[in-house]
């Protein structure tokens, strides 16, 4: 199982995606985008590709150059029914790959937030073994229209697509999934400087948000983790 990870940012990291991975035994290929480092020419030796998040939209082709022909990749993937992860940024992405709306700002969600399965998203195989609804950790200014012919499968009321399914196994998932309470907590010291202007008061609130939301959101996040890799 070889697996492409794309990463458009940096300190995201793999979180609970690398564990699901890891347990599957997957040959790993990580491209650092936001340094520089180029996309392959060719990504037909590859059986899944993860797309991971950002600081910036995914509208920002003149700050990312590498976004138009990322989209490209993703939507070559789902078109031939190999696994897609679009995480964040990542599911914004897949979203305009395949003829989607992305609509920046107004959309604003931070910290652990309760997401709801809609009846497709209980049924689909990335979502049978979490709750219909459950908290996750989120941390997004920006949204995004379905594309046609995609499978809206989960969303509240700041986001109403969180989540959705093109073809076999092309998903994108707007919260962050994969960040479990060690990465938020990663997060919390790498982007200190954001954070203080952004979400004042973050560091005394995170504690307590963490000992109520944790436990529930590690896991959800590691269940859809396992869950992707299995359609892989």
């Amino acid at each position: 199982m070889r697996v492409l990870i794309v990463e458009n940012y940096h300190g995201t990291g793999l979180g609970q995606i690398a564990v699901a991975l890891e347990e599957a035994g997957a040959d790993i290929t990580s491209i650092r985008a936001f340094e520089g480092m180029a996309l392959p020419s060719s990504a037909d030796i590859y059986d899944g590709l993860v797309v991971l998040g950002g600081g910036q939209n995914a509208l920002a082709d003149d700050e990312s150059p590498w976004l138009p022909r990322l989209c490209g990749m993703m939507r070559d993937f789902g078109d031939s029914g190999r696994a897609v992860l679009g995480v964040c940024l990542g599911s914004q992405l897949l979203a305009r790959a395949y003829g989607g709306q992305n609509i920046i700002g107004g959309a604003s969600e931070f910290a652990w937030q309760e997401v709801e399965l809609t009846e497709e998203g209980a049924a689909d195989p990335l979502f049978r073994a979490v709750p219909r609804r459950f908290p996750i950790f989120q941390w997004h200014d920006d949204t995004f229209t379905l594309p046609r012919g995609a499978t809206r499968l989960a969303g509240n009321l700041v986001a109403h697509n969180q989540a959705f399914r093109v073809g076999r196994a092309a998903y994108g998932l707007q919260f962050h999934f994969e960040a479990d309470r060690n990465l938020v907590r990663a997060w919390n010291g790498l982007f200190a400087d954001e954070l203080a202007g952004s979400q004042p008061g973050w560091p005394e609130r995170h504690p307590l948000e963490a000992r109520r939301h944790g436990a529930a959101a590690d896991a959800a996040g590691q269940a859809i983790a396992r869950a992707w890799v299995s359609l892989i």
